[in-house]
């Protein structure tokens, strides 16, 4: 096979990681939305990260390669703000459709990339994405989106630029093992918050069913497929896929949860998806992914 078929090849495998892990995390997202009648927005947060937890530790078995002591602090601040960006988000889940708690929990990273450039065609990518948050935003007469729900999807958003500069750190001196370490530290401090829901599991076959799929949908299998898709892709072309991650998140709980999303709705999430796609193309060059945030 000639170099350009195996680079061929590798992006096409790239791509179909990306686009099943965004799936499968909206998925699991979806799923997740329907134990919040049992045990509540945090509870179900709580499980997913103590099960992930286990999953990962599982899979990964970090404990085989010693952490350097200058990342200890920082593995845990990236702990502490993996948990709460869970929590933060599953709350907003709680009160608004999918796709737009997704919409604006992804500006976090974006503003990353834009803040950090100078360029004027970003400032292009600047205004679209605060254009798509002033249609999501409940500031105008007929806003039908929950205030404190999105506040928390804004919270989110923050987490995750803070969870995205704390795990490029980590994930410099530790690779993958810096999501099953900080998935460990942030199971140990949500744990106060899972004690009751852990119980309701143990006791209910069903929830403890659905809440192991959540955990696999939701960080298992998409952490790994992204790890193979990383080693494929450029960043760019990576940055650019995941920036269909709301509107598969819309999908998603269309056809699980039957939520519906206004026009006004769909057109702040394209604008947003056209934001994020924009500043992924025209990012500065970076010859692989491995050198992009985790």
């Amino acid at each position: 096979m000639g170099r350009d078929e195996q680079d061929a090849r590798g992006t096409m495998i790239g791509t179909g990681a990306v686009l099943l892990s965004l799936l499968s995390m909206n998925l699991g997202a979806a799923f997740a939305k329907t134990l919040f009648p049992l045990v509540g927005a945090p509870g179900v947060a709580a499980l997913r990260i103590l099960l992930a937890a286990l999953l990962l530790l599982s899979f990964r078995r970090p404990w085989r390669r010693k952490v350097p002591s200058a990342l200890r602090w920082p593995l845990l601040g990236y702990g502490a703000t993996l948990a709460l960006m869970n929590l933060l988000i599953y709350q907003a889940f709680a009160r608004i459709p999918l796709g737009t708690a997704i919409a604006i929990e992804v500006t976090g990273p974006l503003a990353i990339v834009l803040f950090g450039s100078r360029r004027p065609r970003d400032f292009l990518w600047l205004a679209a994405a605060v254009a798509g948050l002033l249609l999501l935003l409940p500031i105008r007469p007929d806003a039908r989106l929950d205030p404190l729900g999105v506040a928390f999807a804004c919270g989110a958003a923050i987490c995750w630029a803070l969870y995205i500069l704390a795990g490029k750190r980590v994930s410099a001196g530790i690779g993958g093992d810096a999501v099953a370490w900080g998935m460990l530290v942030a199971a140990i401090l949500i744990s106060p918050a899972a004690v009751g829901p852990a119980g309701a599991a143990v006791h209910s076959p069903h929830l403890l069913l659905v809440a192991f799929a959540v955990a696999f949908l939701s960080s298992a299998l998409p952490y790994s497929l992204e790890m193979e898709a990383m080693r494929r892709l450029p960043a760019p072309v990576f940055g650019l896929l995941l920036s269909s991650a709301p509107a598969i998140g819309a999908l998603a709980g269309f056809v699980v949860l039957g939520e519906r999303l206004s026009a006004i709705q769909w057109l702040a999430i394209l604008s947003i998806m056209v934001a994020s796609a924009g500043s992924a193309l025209t990012v500065a060059h970076r010859p692989r992914i491995e050198d992009a945030p985790l």
